[in-house]
């Protein structure tokens, strides 16, 4: 469901220690080839706290990094973490769809890294008033920006059935939305929901004994849809990717940390489209602008090691693709 910066468990259920970037070593190889040269830019779509940045600084000391996060007091944190780092760390208040046009206000025509590590953050999951984690109770939010939209209470105390029907099963792929939507539209007239222990309690109680035997806590599928709506996330990454792979000079490289089938599957799809020759077949030349712009840099998506998995347990769903710019577009 999520990962961003995983946090290690003390092996009593809660973390401890200090926040640890999910999959860093192989996102730092993955992009190394097109950072080692100076001037080098390096965007972070999803800053969180600031982890794979400050190794990205860290490991590449020509390079120049933008750092972007919805959430102000994520860049609040970050920018602690990288103040050391002076005038090569630009952080912004910006959802990573808006990378364009940060670029361009930055002056910065073309970059040679971008990393994404999607889903939500360790800090956003920990602090119980954000409404992110359904295992504690919390006012329902679930916005990434505190200062912008709406929270995930009015999402559920306001759609239509259908609405909400339609956003658990595209968003969370719950087989039994339906059996939870009737639960929530008949709860949410006797009283609206604000809290998000009255929920998990809602879909325990409608679902089918066999549905809670399987998959592990039964409203995370809910609690996983209704933050993709609250934050529009899969509309913002079908715009952010074509962009990111718009914004990487020839040489340069994407890396993608997925947390989920229906963010992975995005992915996949459009760097496997940059991939491939767009010329008719049979041709026996292929012209320059039909042939590939990216060339994949992994065969399929590369997971976590083991031991990785078993320090850090928010690293356990995720996915890494990546990819390299190897032509402009034409025409």
């Amino acid at each position: 469901m999520t990962g961003r910066e995983a946090l290690p468990d003390n092996g009593g259920g809660r973390p401890a220690g200090r926040h640890v970037p999910v999959m860093l070593r192989q996102c730092l190889d993955m992009l190394a080839p097109a950072l080692t040269a100076p001037g080098a830019v390096v965007v972070d779509c999803t800053l969180g706290l600031g982890g794979h940045s400050e190794a990205l600084l860290s490991r590449f000391p020509e390079v120049r990094l933008v750092g972007l996060d919805r959430d102000k007091e994520a860049l609040r944190l970050s920018g602690q973490r990288l103040a050391p780092f002076g005038e090569r760390a630009t952080l912004v208040h910006a959802v990573y769809d808006e990378l364009p046009e940060v670029l361009e206000r930055l002056g910065v025509p073309r970059v040679q890294g971008v990393l994404f590590d999607l889903g939500v953050s360790s800090m956003q999951l920990d602090e119980a008033e954000r409404g992110f984690a359904y295992a504690q109770d919390a006012p329902l939010d679930m916005r990434m920006d505190q200062t912008t939209g709406i929270g995930a209470a009015e999402v559920l105390n306001t759609y239509p059935p259908g609405e909400l029907v339609r956003i658990l099963r595209a968003y969370g792929e719950e087989k039994q939305a339906k059996r939870i939507v009737s639960a929530i539209v008949r709860e949410r007239q006797k009283e609206p929901f604000t809290n998000s222990a009255r929920l998990v309690e809602l879909i325990r109680d409608a679902l089918p004994q066999a549905a809670k035997r399987t998959g592990g806590n039964p409203a995370k599928r809910t609690f996983q849809a209704l933050r993709i709506e609250v934050n529009g996330e899969l509309s913002v990454l079908e715009r952010a990717i074509p962009a990111a792979v718009k914004a990487l000079a020839v040489g340069g490289r994407i890396a993608v940390l997925s947390y989920h089938s229906l963010e992975d599957r995005l992915v996949k799809q459009v760097l496997a489209a940059g991939a491939a020759s767009t010329a008719p077949p049979g041709l026996p030349v292929v012209p320059e602008h039909h042939q590939p712009r990216l060339k994949l840099l992994t065969r399929g998506a590369e997971l976590p090691t083991e031991d990785e998995v078993a320090e850090n347990r928010r690293a356990a769903p995720a996915r890494l693709r990546g990819a390299e710019r190897i032509r402009e577009d034409i025409g």
